[in-house]
């Protein structure tokens, strides 16, 4: 005998509560001129893979807000966050797409008590940005990235996000003196929080770097994978960088946990990262349990 169809529709959802109950929930943080809307696909996939988890893209810093310093961005997300992480005894997962990776960072950094389990950076200009993109054009019309530094290393430049992690390679004294951000996070000047926010930052299980040679955006694109820029632009990749080596902030810990996980994916453009599906079901749907 067939069970009854109220049987079956109770047995359903009690089967998805129980899946519910296996996923930690799931913080979004979008990008440079972005709004939750834009994200909404990555929202679909990750509900679609994992029914019943908890996802909540951040709906702060929207469109030209996003423009806002990154330390205002910082203390703005940590307030919405926070709620949410102490509601999950497991632990939270972020994905975090663009500049959202580095805000995502600060967040980290500077929250002792956080319980990210698995940090995804969607194309994060992780060591900065050095490049003449459309959004720099738009941005600053009157300059290219070989003047911008007149610009960005000035108290005034700092007030806007993309000079907090604008690093020229040409004037990188200037940027370390400057930089009110990136510096600052990657503890490559004197800090007197360097120890603290190193120990926060290695509270993190998993860091999960994507991006690819046809970003068109993050330049180098080699910056989403913690490589940068010499002074002569060639790229030194990771694990020959300074703050690496010298293991500033923890990068060198977490890799020596085995707990970076990098992904090289050709032929996706900066802004399809989140929604290309083939990138949701081979880099991110893994990590997020």
């Amino acid at each position: 005998m067939l069970p009854p169809p109220w049987a079956v529709l109770a047995a359903s959802v009690a089967a998805v509560l129980r899946l519910a109950h296996t996923y930690r929930p799931v913080i979004v943080v979008h990008g440079l001129f972005d709004s939750p809307g834009d994200l909404v696909t990555l929202q679909t996939y990750i509900t679609q893979s994992h029914p019943g988890t908890n996802v909540t893209i951040i709906d702060l810093f929207d469109r030209t807000k996003s423009l806002m310093s990154l330390w205002s961005q910082v203390e703005g997300f940590k307030q919405a966050i926070y709620p949410i992480m102490e509601n999950a005894a497991n632990g939270v997962h972020m994905i975090c797409y663009s500049q959202g990776g580095l805000i995502c960072r600060g967040i980290l950094s500077t929250m002792p008590a956080h319980n990210v389990h698995t940090l995804v950076s969607l194309s994060s200009p992780m060591l900065g940005q050095y490049g003449d993109t459309d959004y720099l054009k738009w941005l600053f019309p009157k300059y290219v990235k070989s003047n911008l530094y007149h610009v960005c290393y000035t108290q005034i430049g700092q007030r806007v996000s993309i000079c907090n992690y604008w690093n020229d390679p040409h004037h990188h004294d200037l940027y370390l003196n400057t930089s009110n951000y990136l510096a600052l996070l990657n503890n490559e000047r004197m800090n007197p929080n360097a120890s603290e926010w190193k120990k926060n930052f290695l509270r993190l299980q998993h860091l999960v770097l994507i991006g690819g040679p046809d970003d068109g955006v993050i330049t180098p694109w080699q910056s989403s994978h913690f490589g940068f820029y010499n002074e002569n632009e060639t790229v030194v990749e990771m694990r020959r960088q300074l703050v690496y080596l010298k293991d500033l902030f923890g990068l060198k810990t977490l890799d020596a946990r085995g707990a970076i996980t990098i992904f090289k994916i050709p032929d996706v453009h900066h802004t399809d990262w989140h929604s290309n599906r083939t990138i949701f079901d081979q880099c991110i749907v893994k990590w997020l349990t």
